[in-house]
Order: C-alpha cells, then sequence, then structure tokens
C-alpha cells in the first residue's frame, strides 16, 4: 500500500484543459498522483475538498516587494504572505525597488537570501537593465534571474535609470546570446514628459489631466520600438502592464511575424477604470494609468482570444501617506496594492460576469508562466509536478476589508468591493501555507 502525504478528495480539478471530479496525492512536496477514482493508501494528512474546485497555485510574475532597503513600503514576508492568501504560490520580485537595486551579482544574493529566511511561497527575482550594467548582465543570468527588467521611461527611482535606446540595444543583444528574456515597462518618456509639463503650467491636474497626460499613444510608441530591437536582435521580449487591447494587437501582430514576444495585463486594467481614481485617489494611480471602461472591456475581448499571455498584479506598495493626493494627482506614488486580490477580480469579472473560462484563468496565471519563464514542474496540476495547490469556493461572497489584507500596509484600490470566488487553502510544495484566513506555518 502506498503512502503519501497528502491526499486531496472529492474535489473538482482545473487545468489547462478541462474540469474533472478527482483526487491529488501529494509526497516529498510532488504531486504523485491525479485520480477520477478514490486513490487509496495511507496519508498524514487528508482533505476533503467537497464543494471546492482544485487549481494550480498563481505565479506572480510582477511584484514589487522592495526588501532589502525598503521593507518599510513593503517586504519578502507581507509581500509573500499576502499572496498566499490570494491563491499565489510562486512570485517574481522586480528588481529597481530594493535598496540597492538588483543590478549585479552582490544585489541579487542580498535579495536571494532574504527570500530564502522570509518568503512563504516560491521567490524568483528579475535582474535590472540600466545603462550602466550591460556587463553585469550574464552573471545575472548564470546566478538564477528569472529575466531582465528594464524602464523605457523614468522608474521613479533615483538608483534604477530608465534605459535609453542604445542601452535596450546594446542590453537585448547580451540577453539574446545566452538565451534570456527582457521585460519593459513600455511608455514613451518623450509623450509623457511633454503632455506632464503642458498639464502643469496649464493647471490642469485632475485624475483624469493625469491619465490623458500618459495616453495610450505613449504605450504604443514604445511597444513599436521595443519590438523593431527584438527583431534585430532576436532577444525574447515580455511586455508588461499593457493597459490597452490597442497595445497587445501590437505584441501579436509581432508574434505572428516571428518575433518571440510576450505581453501581460494586469488585474487593476481588467476590474478599475478612471472613475475609480477620481473616487478613491492616489490608492488608484499608477502608470500606465487606468482607462476607461470601453479599454476594459477590450482586454476582456482580447483575453477571449487567448490574445494576452499573462495576468500578473503589478503589486507597487507604499506606505499610505505616499499615495495621498489632493488636488494635484501628478504628486503622490504610483502603485497600486493588488498583490492578494488578483483572483478575485478574474473570478468576479471573469468567471462569473463574463463567463470567461476556469481554464483559461489557470493558464493565464499558471500555466503560461511557468511555460514563458521556463520554470520545470510549475503551473500544472499533473504528477511529478511541484504540489503548489489552492483550493478555491467559487460561490463564496465576500466584501474586502482592509483587516483582511497582509499586505505591510493595509490599503488598496479593492477595498470596499464585493467580489464572488475565494481562496479557502493554499498549499506551496505539499505544505499548507493559508487556510480559511490563517497564515499556516509562517
Amino acid at each position: 500500500m502506498q503512502n503519501y502525504d497528502l491526499i486531496i478528495r472529492n474535489g473538482q480539478i482545473v487545468t489547462k484543459d478541462s474540469i474533472f471530479q478527482g483526487e491529488i496525492a501529494v509526497k516529498d512536496g510532488k504531486i504523485v498522483e491525479v485520480s477520477t477514482n478514490t486513490i487509496s493508501g495511507n496519508t498524514k494528512e487528508e482533505i476533503d475538498a467537497n464543494g471546492l474546485h482544485i487549481m494550480p497555485g498563481v505565479i506572480d510574475t510582477h511584484v514589487h516587494f522592495n526588501e532589502p532597503g525598503r521593507d518599510h513600503w513593503e517586504g519578502l514576508e507581507t509581500g509573500s504572505k499576502s499572496l498566499a492568501a490570494g491563491g499565489a504560490t510562486a512570485f517574481f520580485d522586480m528588481p529597481l525597488n530594493s535598496t540597492p537595486p538588483v543590478i549585479n551579482k552582490k544585489t541579487l544574493e542580498a535579495k536571494s537570501k532574504l527570500g530564502e529566511e522570509k518568503a512563504i511561497v516560491n521567490p524568483y527575482y528579475w535582474g535590472g537593465l540600466v545603462p550602466q550594467n550591460i556587463n553585469d548582465l550574464k552573471d545575472l543570468h548564470e546566478n538564477g534571474v528569472i529575466g531582465f527588467k528594464a524602464f523605457m521611461s523614468p522608474s521613479g527611482i533615483e538608483d534604477f535609470d530608465n534605459a535609453d535606446d542604445e542601452t535596450l540595444y546594446k542590453g537585448m543583444t547580451e540577453i539574446a546570446s545566452f538565451g534570456s528574456i527582457l521585460a519593459v515597462h513600455a511608455e514613451s518618456t518623450v509623450i509623457c514628459a511633454q503632455l506632464q509639463e503642458e498639464k502643469i503650467q496649464a493647471g490642469k491636474t485632475s485624475a483624469r489631466d493625469f491619465v490623458e497626460s500618459r495616453p495610450i499613444i505613449s504605450e504604443i510608441e514604445a511597444v513599436r520600438r521595443v519590438i523593431s530591437y527584438a527583431e534585430a536582435t532576436g532577444c525574447k521580449l515580455h511586455v508588461v502592464h499593457a493597459s490597452s487591447k490597442k497595445v497587445t494587437d501590437l505584441i501579436n501582430d509581432a508574434k505572428k511575424r516571428g518575433v518571440d514576444a510576450s505581453v501581460e495585463t494586469c488585474a487593476h486594467y481588467l476590474s478599475l477604470t478612471v472613475k475609480d481614481l477620481e473616487e478613491k485617489g492616489g490608492l488608484a494611480k499608477c502608470a500606465p494609468p487606468l482607462r476607461d471602461q470601453e479599454e476594459v472591456d477590450g482586454l476582456w475581448d482580447a483575453l477571449a482570444n487567448d490574445e494576452i499571455d499573462i495576468i500578473a498584479s503589478d503589486h507597487s506598495p507604499a506606505p499610505k501617506e505616499m499615495k495621498t493626493v489632493t488636488d494635484n494627482y501628478f504628486e503622490g506614488w504610483g502603485g497600486i496594492s493588488g498583490a492578494q486580490s488578483t483572483l478575485n477580480v478574474l473570478l468576479t469579472e471573469g468567471y462569473h460576469k463574463r463567463n470567461f473560462p476556469l481554464e483559461k484563468i489557470v493558464q493565464v496565471t499558471a500555466t503560461n508562466p511557468a511555460k514563458r519563464f521556463g520554470l520545470e514542474g510549475k503551473g500544472a496540476l499533473e504528477t511529478g509536478y511541484d504540489a503548489d495547490i489552492i483550493l478555491v469556493d467559487l460561490n463564496e461572497t465576500f466584501e474586502l476589508q482592509e483587516e483582511d489584507l497582509f499586505y505591510r500596509h493595509q490599503h488598496s484600490p479593492y477595498v470596499g468591493k464585493t467580489f464572488k470566488g475565494n481562496v479557502k487553502t493554499t498549499i506551496v510544495n505539499g505544505k499548507t501555507v493559508f487556510h480559511h484566513g490563517e497564515i499556516i506555518n509562517s
């Protein structure tokens, strides 16, 4: 008779292709059996998932946990707890908000050490591409970064410079030489800077003015430019936080020409609008900014047509006093706290409101991230894969409150929103880390 560490029984198993009643057995952190029949054997732990859906854990490819050096904004412990509560079992931490930023081997090692100590879900790290570190890129790659991140416009962080065209081209040539990937924040510095100056000089500083100063054409211009560099250098390209279908269309057209490109959008672009920015102030400020409802609907159309590869949170937190705006929306830190709510948004706005299939939610939150970034044994509920598993009640309705959040600073534009679909249990490498509202084994 087989011996297991865990058997999950009587749940609806969701894969990228299908949904079926089944059971999953886990041993030594791995899935060792997935069956539509009753799994026999001895087990240390058993979970009855009757009435629940069993899904692969979310892989959040875009978070800013800011540690070391800026953990008073958010840290690896609080950030990873919030991810676990939201059904995420892995994250990719961005390089720029740490002090110093992750732009060489030494700074990567410092962050990785903290991740091993504090993160309760699987940590991965982006390396930065800045004008000063072209010669450090290969070393970062050989020491395990998931890929590289560049800003095509100012990052807002003094010691993480944006990449000019020469840096992009040289960096992409180098990254292509060892087969890695470049992620880009794609907004035009010239367009955004000129429009912002015109608005401020005219005394136009409302939420709508801020949005108009960072128009969709700014994203389009930058994406067109970086796609041309990808075509010239052969570098794999990932465009982050696209805010419009007009942007995702460019990436999909490039794919058809043979460019190795992918595109991500975020939960806030699928659920929040300029109206939320007007009502919630700095809590809903981000870059690129929130758009109008027609752009939200357009992104859902793109998702339905498999034209968006990945959904991430772009969790970019800051202390509440940095998020306060009054009459001038050009002031205050731009970044949305949302890592705990990505799956809630997709279930509520997608599955329940738009009949968006659960299988596609699995694709864009787990399967595609694992495949795109080469995470072997992640992103699926299959024999031999890591036991990164979540149990979800699709029909549980709740109103998000500040006290529900595990962030360092308990604020978010999602607070007060009613969601339908909630994570009940999160299992990372075979161990339960979140269960019924509580962090386990932290």
